[in-house]
């Protein structure tokens, strides 16, 4: 009996063991941004938690999905717009997983999947634009990356929620020639504001001498003004302007008298 007794003993220890894994592989707890798509005898039962999951041994088995947005970069690609310009450009993705029974039968590797749709569907919507509207209407372009990339993932249960073209790579060549029409572009809005800028000072000096043509006492003012700021300052010689009527009475005696 003691025999007996001492081969039992790693029997049941072993047979304890074995119980305790298998209970422990049947109870799953699942966060609150995850789910268990459960399969049993490879049939598809359906998704599982958040919380405490059981399990039946040996029969059921499952993948776990996370729900959480998830950040995607991608890849540069190289795109030759509608104006025949080659341009290197990237974007980054955001999406997450709204079925996850979906995102695991549908497809083999979703978070493959939707790299790959996003890279082709980055080329041709690009594609279709020209350089101008490439750099200057990004929010539309990124709207209909958008629609598109979210259309073809739909079907696996993943959701695109936005799209963001990041960063745009010209040509050497490219560059300077932007370049160089931002500079002319640059000295013909300084030529238009000096040329404005003669325009309107010459408009405002032809009515101040129409003014003083109609009042002659405005020209008298004038000279006083003139005589006050020469007086402020410390000058060594000080000219004093005749007026010319001045001249004219003077110039009129002289002539009577001779």
């Amino acid at each position: 009996m003691g025999s007996l007794g001492t081969l039992m003993l790693p029997l049941l220890l072993f047979i304890a063991f074995a119980v305790i894994a298998i209970l422990a592989n049947s109870i799953r707890i699942v966060r609150e941004y995850e789910r268990l798509v459960v399969f049993r005898l490879g049939l598809l039962v359906g998704e599982r938690g958040p919380g405490l999951v059981l399990l039946i041994p040996i029969i059921d088995r499952f993948v776990k999905v996370g729900l959480r947005t998830v950040t995607m970069d991608v890849p540069s690609q190289d795109v030759i717009t509608k104006d025949n310009v080659s341009v290197k450009v990237n974007a980054v993705i955001y999406f997450r997983v709204v079925n996850a029974s979906h995102a695991v039968v549908q497809v083999e590797n979703f978070l493959y999947a939707t790299s790959q749709v996003a890279q082709t569907t980055l080329r041709s919507i690009l594609g279709e634009q020209e350089l101008d509207e490439l750099l200057s209407e990004r929010e539309r372009l990124n709207q209909a990356l958008q629609l598109v990339i979210d259309r073809h993932t739909e079907p696996w249960g993943v959701k695109v929620t936005s799209v963001a073209v990041k960063n745009v790579d010209l040509p050497q060549e490219m560059q300077r020639a932007m370049a160089r029409q931002a500079e002319a572009e640059r000295e013909r809005r300084a030529k238009v504001i000096a040329a404005e800028g003669e325009y309107q000072a010459a408009t405002r000096l032809a009515e101040a001498a129409a003014i003083i043509g109609r009042e002659p006492a405005a020209l008298q003012l004038r000279y006083l003004q003139t005589l006050a700021e020469i007086a402020t300052e410390n000058n060594s010689t000080t000219v004093f302007p005749v007026p010319i009527d001045l001249l004219k009475a003077l110039t009129g005696a002289l002539e009577r008298k001779g």
